[in-house]
């Protein structure tokens, strides 16, 4: 059996006037984060870290700024990976995300992130890791300007 490990990363600046999307989860919140999809950076780290495992490239190469993927739920990205992943024969074990924020506060929201994205990616809850932290205001996280996020994943070859 073939394993392989993936790493992703994404960050957004905040936006006014869009709704704040992580891990597929809207989470209350003055701004929202600035994109051409939703910018949901939890979302887009994973499937960076999926892709990046199987060598299929990134996020930019399968969803172009363009048209067709302007405003759209980036959990639209994420059905699309794992059915990339299907077709070429690899399976996933597990995924694990760090949000990095100072605000708004996460732990209120990461067993839905957790729920959401276990659905969509077709696996269990104990096999989705999502958790934050803070930079403790240092650099443009810790000055509130944006959101960042890592991602890694574990897949292996059917």
């Amino acid at each position: 059996m073939t394993t392989r490990i993936g790493s992703g990363y994404d960050v957004h600046a905040f936006a006014p006037g869009r709704p704040l999307v992580l891990g597929g989860v809207t989470i209350p919140h003055e701004a929202g984060l600035a994109g051409h999809s939703d910018a949901d950076a939890v979302i887009h780290a994973i499937v960076d870290a999926l892709l990046g495992a199987a060598a299929l490239g990134d996020i930019g190469q399968h969803f172009p700024s363009s048209p067709r993927w302007k405003d759209q739920p980036s959990t639209v990205f994420l059905t699309y990976t794992v059915d990339l992943l299907r077709q070429h024969h690899w399976s996933i074990g597990n995924v694990d995300a760090t949000i990095v924020a100072e605000r708004p506060k996460m732990s209120p929201h990461i067993q839905a992130m957790r729920a959401h994205l276990a659905e969509h990616l077709q696996l269990s809850l104990d096999q989705v890791s999502v958790k934050a932290t803070t930079t403790d205001e240092l650099g443009f996280t810790g000055r509130r300007e944006g959101i960042a996020c890592t991602a890694v994943a574990l897949i292996e070859k059917d």
